[in-house]
């Protein structure tokens, strides 16, 4: 269904294009009623009639319906009309993370809190069962008070925790089902590698890609590169990032996480976003964390153990000069209640004068 400007499709009016993709054609678009700028989703129209785009389509309005969050572009609606179907979203301004990442590597101290709003905004769909499955620099924006929206769910499925991807969505992994139309679902670079396996996959499968679009934008290039999409899902499988390219200022900490999230085997890859979440706020920088579980104290060292325990000896030491030199404390005389056995003289009459009380009374 072509839209060119100052076509009306309902309601609303086309003023452009925004952008052009094989999951849909993307217009700005004024809704005549509300009087606000709106983005219109619809479908190419060599798939329009496919009964199952269509159904994905549909799919994705319901999923996004599901979804409130400041992170993800909010949609208001799902136009029909006798010359198709089009989802009705938030129109987000700005750019999208890959152009940004198209200019160079961005700064530590603006990469962390991007990465922080896409880890948030991952977090909400997990938690409402739905994982993204599509999530790269194309499908992030950017607005220029520097907010981060997460678009196009168009591949988002719900999942059956814990078993994955659910029986009764439409739409297999298989390799098979994968590469009719000459189509993967998904983009091979930020594919988990059981994904481009066509094997089952959860929330994981988003946990590596958020790790491949963290990576790239911190170092400017790709965390799984190749020249094409062979080369790239071969090297998916089996190749590892270049972990040199990571600025020297990123912490440590958050380094080892990167990594956990780029693990090639899904059950040694983080186990939730939350978890990195927290490791881009610091909460691990101080630790030689334990990924997936909670932070462990870092093993102290011979020498460590020697300087505390003799700053403790000396601490006690201290403790001890000062409490032996205080004089004993003085207690009213009417709680001062003292027993004492004492020898008494041998002589029929004692001398009482051999006893006599002590000046404080004790």
């Amino acid at each position: 269904m072509p839209l060119t400007p100052g076509s009306q499709l309902g309601v609303f009016t086309i003023t452009g294009p925004i952008g052009v993709g094989g999951m849909g054609e993307v217009y700005q678009a004024t809704d005549t009623n509300l009087k606000r700028q709106v983005a219109i989703k619809v479908l190419p129209a060599s798939v329009a009639g496919d009964a199952d785009r269509l159904a994905r389509f549909q799919r994705e309005a319901q999923v996004l319906a599901a979804l409130n969050h400041p992170h993800i572009a909010a949609i208001y609606g799902l136009e029909k009309t006798p010359d198709g179907t089009a989802l009705v979203m938030e129109l987000v301004e700005g750019e999208d993370l890959s152009r940004r990442i198209a200019r160079g590597a961005i700064p530590v101290e603006e990469a962390l809190p991007l990465a922080r709003q896409i880890a948030e905004a991952l977090e909400a769909a997990h938690e409402q069962g739905i994982i993204h499955r599509d999530l790269k620099p194309a499908t992030i924006k950017v607005r220029v008070d520097g907010t981060v929206k997460v678009l196009d769910f168009g591949l988002a499925i719900a999942v059956d925790a814990p078993g994955g991807v659910s029986a009764s969505t439409s739409g297999s992994l298989t390799t098979a089902t994968m590469t009719q139309a000459g189509m993967i679902l998904g983009t091979a670079a930020y594919m988990a590698p059981e994904q481009a396996r066509g094997q089952t996959v959860d929330k994981r499968a988003d946990i590596w890609a958020f790790g491949a679009v963290l990576f790239e934008m911190l170092t400017g290039q790709r965390a799984i590169p190749g020249e094409d999409l062979a080369d790239t899902l071969a090297a998916v499988v089996r190749a590892e990032p270049n972990w040199t390219l990571l600025p020297p200022g990123v912490p440590p900490a958050l380094v080892t996480y990167v990594k956990r999230c780029l693990h090639k085997d899904p059950k040694q890859r983080i186990p939730d976003i939350a978890a990195m979440r927290l490791a881009l706020d610091g909460a691990f920088d101080t630790a030689a964390s334990s990924v997936g579980g909670p932070a462990l104290p870092a093993r102290a060292t011979p020498v460590a153990w020697m300087a505390a325990l003799a700053v403790a000896v000396l601490g006690l030491s201290a403790l001890a000069f000062v409490h032996f030199r205080e004089p004993p404390p003085v207690l009213p005389t009417e709680q001062a209640v003292m027993h004492t056995l004492l020898p008494m003289p041998d002589a029929a009459r004692p001398n009482v004068n051999f006893l006599s009380l002590s000046p404080d009374g004790r």
